[in-house]
């Protein structure tokens, strides 16, 4: 079993973290969180997402927050955009990547987006096209790749089949999610190994939640089959809107912790990484919710 020696985390905090929060979050406290993350060392950031905010009112001051950014060579910016529209607001900011999605299951396609997981990649189809045309990387997110609140279990079949779409219309790198944190260890390398069908190892990364408890293990799980490269959270951030008071994803601090612990490099200082997750937790007036961040919070106040 060859463990990979660095590990690439992208904090997706300020965007999927935030995006659910009720409270409006002001750019400037935004930007800050991104500024404390690549302090600690992050060089991916996914920062906001160019969709309606109609849909997502958290999301409205993406172009103030990318503009207000002082960005760092090295690090990559990165946004969400759904669609067309949103794809060409997100270009006047410059962003260093884009962020595609689709469902793994086509129960949770037509719920969310009332179509099935074809048509949904043929709208992203454009999108992808017109992002390499301009010499923007696209990555892809493959939500419920384990698990659905409406149908239950994912097939690896199914993973499959939408990793060949997203293949297809030209996403360069894909993200296996499991999106209502339901998964467990072989199910989830059973979901990297479907995707690994269509995509490089290189090209591959999970994103896992934490509603179960299952993160961290499913993190080791995928880190045997060969991926070295996951989304994660600071401080948590982010619940799971299918599981009510459920956590959503998995703690960067956690990941960083136990992956300094394994002898994996991971270019984060991890005590700057939780001076990060207690500012924005203190914004938004709650405790970190990663277990790491909590014991070394403890330790600096009880020697």
């Amino acid at each position: 079993m060859k463990l990979p020696s660095r590990v690439k985390l992208v904090d997706v905090g300020p965007r999927d973290g935030l995006q659910n929060e009720k409270q409006p979050v002001p750019a400037a406290i935004k930007i800050e969180l991104v500024h404390r993350l690549q302090a600690a060392g992050l060089k991916e950031i996914e920062v906001t997402s160019f969709v309606s905010p109609k849909w997502v009112p958290q999301m409205a001051d993406n172009a103030e927050v990318m503009a207000g950014i002082a960005r760092l060579p090295g690090v990559r910016y990165s946004v969400l955009t759904p669609n067309l529209q949103g794809f060409e607001a997100a270009l006047l900011s410059k962003p260093d990547e884009i962020v595609v999605f689709g469902a793994a299951s086509e129960a949770f396609s037509q719920k969310n987006i009332n179509c099935s997981i074809a048509q949904s990649i043929e709208r992203f189809a454009p999108v992808v096209q017109a992002a390499r045309a301009a010499g923007i990387f696209v990555r892809g997110a493959m939500s419920c790749a384990v698990g659905c609140p409406y149908q239950g279990e994912v097939t690896p079949e199914s993973v499959s089949y939408l990793a060949a779409l997203m293949k297809d219309i030209g996403v360069q790198h894909i993200g296996v999610a499991d999106t209502i944190g339901v998964g467990t260890p072989l199910k989830v390398q059973r979901a990297l190994e479907a995707t690994l069908r269509h995509f490089d190892i290189n090209d591959i990364s999970g994103h896992f939640h934490d509603t179960y408890g299952q993160a961290l293990a499913n993190t080791l799980a995928a880190l045997q089959t060969g991926v070295w490269q996951f989304d994660t959270s600071v401080a948590g951030l982010g619940g799971c809107p299918y599981a009510k008071g459920a956590t959503g994803n998995v703690a960067t601090e956690d990941v960083v912790y136990l992956l300094h612990g394994m002898g994996i490099e991971t270019g984060i200082d991890l005590e700057i990484l939780v001076d990060a997750g207690q500012f924005i937790s203190d914004y938004l007036q709650r405790k970190p919710n990663s277990r790491a961040a909590t014991a070394l919070l403890n330790k600096r106040v009880n020697g």
